[in-house]
């Protein structure tokens, strides 16, 4: 009767380990690394500058409109990895499972998670599984580490921002914010919600290739949104920052569901954009570049780093007066990643 459900013994170590690691966790992931299932991964040699680095996922609802907890644990890591201009290799997954979490939607979660590795040409080199008791969890969490490389000679760094710098946003904001909420409140509103979930380390390669140098600053702006990632550049290379409100992309759904609920979409997160921060003579061709793949079809030019008000960010509104843009205080939307 419980076959169906997540049970201790799942985390035991024993039988019921083996099966679960054979049954869902192999049948999606096998790769020569995970098929030796020893107890650490041997990468081999690597051609560049190690990076890494680890997140972990609690999204509320597991699955929304656009991925699911298990996407999101790769896409998310691996644009972490390239907000430094990495490349990813490989990924380890650890799994934190409550007795009596449905096997059906684990399986479902393995499954998008081995589509999402595909898609970003990343294998998953090594994972963990653990079981609490029921009531001592919430389902599933995911902890997602991250190893990458930089290939070539790139310092991209939020400390890298200089005066003249233009500041790119490679798309929509707050979709996958709205898209969370709306999913987890049931709120019925007119827009077509869809996160914005997706890989960003083809898009950072392209321009890395082409700026070098030039390319001093990524930044993904998740949990905080656009807002806090802007005040912790200009905190980082005590610049100035001025966007302007009117070059902000924003989706006409969106915009309403913000303007209703009384949220401000600067502050909502976003998981599949970046902000890129380039010499201004090399703005309109890394734009061009960013409009050429899906990730950055929306791309736009939003702003610019200015020599006064150091660690300042300001932002031109849409009637020509300025506001203080501040970091995000407090949580108004938990639990989107």
């Amino acid at each position: 009767m419980f076959k169906d459900k997540v049970l201790l013994d799942h985390g035991s170590g024993g039988l019921a380990s083996q099966d679960l690691i054979r049954d869902i966790f192999l049948k999606h992931l096998d790769n020569p690394f995970l098929a030796d299932l020893e107890d650490s991964a041997v990468i081999g040699e690597i051609g560049g500058r190690l990076v890494f680095t680890t997140d972990s996922y609690v999204v509320d609802p597991l699955f929304f409109p656009g991925g699911d907890i298990g996407s999101l644990s790769v896409y998310g890591t691996i644009n972490d990895l390239a907000m430094r201009g990495a490349s990813p290799v490989c990924l380890s997954l650890g799994f934190i499972l409550e007795e009596g979490f449905a096997l059906f939607d684990l399986e479902r979660i393995v499954s998008s998670i081995a589509r999402a590795c595909e898609k970003a040409g990343v294998v998953v080199a090594a994972g963990d599984t653990k079981v609490v008791p029921r009531g001592k969890g919430d389902g599933i969490f995911i902890n997602t580490s991250g190893l990458g490389f930089l290939a070539v000679d790139l310092n991209i760094s939020a400390s890298r921002a200089r005066t003249g710098d233009q500041i790119i946003l490679s798309g929509t904001l707050a979709d996958h914010g709205i898209t969370i909420l709306t999913q987890r409140s049931g709120l019925e509103l007119e827009g077509d919600f869809v996160s914005d979930s997706m890989p960003l380390h083809f898009l950072v390669r392209e321009l890395g290739d082409f700026l070098g140098e030039g390319l001093h600053t990524l930044r993904d702006p998740t949990r905080g949104g656009l807002a806090t990632s802007l005040c912790e550049i200009a905190g980082s290379s005590g610049v100035g920052i001025t966007i302007e409100e009117r070059a902000l992309p924003v989706k006409p759904g969106v915009s309403s569901a913000c303007e209703i609920l009384g949220l401000d979409p600067l502050y909502i997160a976003n998981e599949g954009k970046c902000l890129v921060l380039v010499e201004a003579g090399m703005a309109d061709e890394a734009l061009k570049i960013m409009r050429r793949r899906p990730e950055g079809r929306d791309a736009a030019i939003i702003g610019s780093v200015t020599g006064g008000s150091p660690d300042k960010v300001e932002m031109v509104t849409g009637i020509g007066g300025r506001r203080l843009i501040t970091p995000l205080a407090g949580e108004p939307l938990p639990r989107i990643c």
